[in-house]
Order: structure tokens, then C-alpha cells, then sequence
């Protein structure tokens, strides 16, 4: 197998290993709900695949379900469950007619009824209604991913700026009993973060969403800054809350399938937080201090990097990894990088990441493609297009972080 081929395989077994039905099963097997009525909501854009696998373990039937996630991340149907796709990484009508469909459900419960709370990322997108207008929140939105600010606090944020989020979707099913499995998608598996936290108490201040304004110097209305500065719920009595997946599974797949194909595998971190950029710069220096090595060799990271947003062109953080890499691995023996999102989507793109090796500059340049403009503009994609460098898996029915792999084979 040449690197390409040890690539494709290490992100096929990996994402097959992190896949919720496992984790839904072992989360539900045994669980006895009270006599009341059961509801199932599912959010995020591995909802669809989470839904499914409850729905095939339940010992009972439920009364009705809902499925809120990604546009063509619904792979069919699921028997009493209403599906719903919706926009993302921005919320559009549809996530919020959706989260509607879901507060409506969860109205008039009793406290023997139970609403089976699954939580994917991407939920802070999907399941939403706004407390500010729509377009005040897509800006609100824009410049949070533009100014590089990391997704706790992004969520920060957004969690005031919702009537769902930061425990509020928790307190509208009162009396009701909540139980959530959550699938994590941020370092550290902060339960009051992943989907901005709807069903789990808020963490964060008001305080210090303030200081995050200040921090990247937004340009808010006064009308926002008034919600930043209110409260949200620190206390829930009504959740029982379980973690069934993060980013260290993903990362202890892809050691095992390194390991299979005979790489020494060096674990670097599952807390991978820094510019795309720079990690794959990173990524490069490290391949340039290992070329003498004797065996295989692989390192590898998990976490999520950002994008300071520079350009107007079309990619995504591992695409960003992967080209940012190249420069350093040109001309090197037989070394690549490759960096995915688990969920199959990186940025608003239909690739999952990017791969580069020892001759993706020298292909780049030839076409007169200087990777460090490309970089300031921000189009990763159309770069990788034209030296076979993107990865794409469509979506993936999981959601746990990013991996990123340097490889060097002997």
C-alpha cells in the first residue's frame, strides 16, 4: 500500500470505530424509564445515526421522535421519529421551524414522562430559537467565525442569545425527566458546551462573554449586549446525563489502525487547540526531524484547530492543516499529512479534509499555485482540488473532533 492508500484505510477504520451505535447501545441497554410517555429528540449532525440506533434498543416504543440535523445527513427513515434537516454552520428557517417542531413535544409534560435527550455536535446551528432577530444572529454568527474565537467561546455566546440553549430547552420539559446522551465534539467534553449545552447547566458568566466581546472586539447592538450581560440556569434537577463518545476514541482508533499497518505510532495529543496553520507546520517540522528514522512512523493529534478568516476562498481547518504542511514535508522521503473532521464535513465544503505528501507543493507550483497566498485567502479547497488532495467521505454519522496524521513509511 503507498500513503494514500494507508491514509484512506486509517480514516476507514477510524470513523468506523467511533460510530454512536455502540455507545447508544451500551448507554441504553438496561436503562428503565418511568411509566410516563417517552420522547425522543436527536440533534446534531450525527442525530440521524444516534436516533437509529436508540430506536433499535428501546425495549419500549416510543411515543414520538424527533431527528434535527444536517442538510443530506438523514439516511432514511426511522419508525416514529420525524426527521428534520437544517443549516449549519450558520441556523437558517429551517432549524428554527425544527427546534419549534421539538419545544411543542416537550409542552404539557408530567413529571413521569421522559424525554431521551441525544446531542451531537453541530447542535448549536440546528437547534435553535433565536431570542434576536435572524439576521442579527447571522452576523452574530459570521463574526464569531471570523475572528477566531474557539467553539467554547463561541458558545459562550450563543447560549444567551437562545431560548434553547444553556440549559433552557431542560427547564421547558419540567416536570419531565430529561435523559441525554451526548456525543462530544469538544476538548475536555464540557457537557454545558457541546451544542451549547440545552439540556445541561450553564457554566459560563455573563461576565465573561462580556470579556469575549471585548476579547475580539465585536461589533454588537445594544439589543445583544443586553442579553449577554443576563443569567443562564446553574441548576437542573429534572437531567441524568451520560458521555458515550470524544475525541480520545477516535484518536485510540487511529493508533490501532496504524499499529495494523505497521507503523510506530507516536501519540502526540487529543487537545489539539491552536491555528490550522500552525499545526500543520507543526506537523512538517516534526517530519523533517524524522527522516532518518529507521521504521514507519506516524504521529498523531486530535482536537480542533481555527481559522482566522483572512480571505474570502472556500476550505476548512484540515484542509487548512494539510496544505500549511506541505511546504515543510516537499521534497521529503516518502511522507504525507492528512488531517479530517469525523463527521465527514470540514467548513462549508463537501470534503472531510485534506491530504498532502512529499510532491503535492512541487504539483501545486507548477500550476503556478503559491500555497502561502492561498493560504491568506483562505481556499484550501481549490487548492488541494488541483494536486488530488481532498478528502471526501460525506457525512459519517458521527461527530467526535479531528484527526490529523503525519506519516512517514520506510
Amino acid at each position: 500500500m503507498n500513503l494514500r492508500e494507508d491514509a484512506n484505510e486509517i480514516i476507514k477504520q477510524s470513523i468506523q470505530s467511533v460510530l454512536p451505535d455502540t455507545a447508544i447501545r451500551e448507554a441504553l441497554l438496561g436503562k428503565e424509564f418511568s411509566s410516563g410517555k417517552l420522547y425522543l429528540i436527536a440533534v446534531g449532525k450525527a442525530a440521524w445515526q444516534m436516533a437509529s440506533a436508540a430506536v433499535k434498543v428501546l425495549d419500549r416504543p416510543l411515543n414520538k421522535g424527533i431527528v434535527i440535523t444536517k442538510y443530506d445527513h438523514v439516511k432514511g427513515e426511522i419508525p416514529g421519529v420525524s426527521c428534520y434537516e437544517a443549516g449549519h454552520p450558520i441556523p437558517d428557517e429551517n432549524s428554527f421551524l425544527a427546534t419549534e417542531q421539538a419545544i411543542s413535544l416537550v409542552q404539557n409534560l408530567k413529571s413521569e414522562d421522559t424525554v431521551l435527550f441525544l446531542l451531537s455536535g453541530g447542535g448549536s446551528a440546528l437547534f435553535e430559537k433565536p431570542l434576536i432577530s435572524a439576521d442579527s444572529l447571522r452576523d452574530v454568527t459570521n463574526q464569531l467565525m471570523a475572528c477566531g474565537a474557539d467553539i467554547v467561546e463561541i458558545n459562550c455566546l450563543r447560549k444567551r442569545l437562545s431560548a434553547v440553549k444553556g440549559g433552557k430547552f431542560a427547564k421547558l420539559c419540567e416536570p419531565a425527566q430529561v435523559y441525554n446522551i451526548v456525543l462530544s465534539d469538544i476538548l475536555g467534553d464540557p457537557l454545558d458546551m457541546i451544542g451549547s449545552g440545552p439540556t445541561y447547566p450553564d457554566s459560563s458568566s455573563a461576565a465573561e462573554a462580556l470579556a469575549i466581546v471585548e476579547k475580539y472586539d465585536l461589533k454588537f447592538n445594544d439589543e445583544i449586549l443586553d442579553l449577554l450581560a443576563l443569567e443562564t440556569p446553574k441548576e437542573l434537577t429534572n437531567i441524568e446525563t451520560k458521555i458515550t463518545g470524544s475525541v480520545r476514541n477516535l484518536c485510540n482508533a487511529a493508533q490501532r489502525a496504524l499499529e495494523s499497518l505497521g507503523y510506530e505510532v507516536v501519540y502526540l495529543t487529543d487537545q489539539l487547540a491552536c491555528e490550522a496553520k500552525e499545526a500543520g507546520s507543526f506537523l512538517a517540522a516534526i517530519a523533517k526531524s524524522y527522516q532518518k528514522h529507521p521504521r514507519s512512523i506516524a504521529f498523531l493529534a486530535g482536537g480542533e484547530t481555527i481559522v482566522r478568516l483572512t480571505g474570502k476562498g472556500l476550505g476548512g481547518r484540515n484542509q487548512e492543516i494539510a496544505l500549511s504542511g506541505a511546504a515543510g514535508i516537499s521534497g521529503l522521503n516518502n511522507t504525507a499529512i492528512f488531517s479530517i473532521g469525523s463527521d465527514g464535513t470540514d467548513g462549508p465544503t463537501d470534503a472531510a479534509g485534506g491530504y498532502c505528501d512529499q510532491d503535492s507543493a512541487k504539483c501545486l507550483k507548477e500550476q503556478n499555485i503559491n500555497i502561502y497566498e492561498v493560504l491568506k485567502e483562505n481556499d484550501s479547497y481549490h487548492a488541494l482540488e488541483k494536486c488530488d488532495g481532498l478528502i471526501k467521505t460525506g457525512p459519517t454519522g458521527t461527530n467526535v473532533n479531528d484527526l490529523s496524521v503525519l506519516l512517514i513509511k520506510r
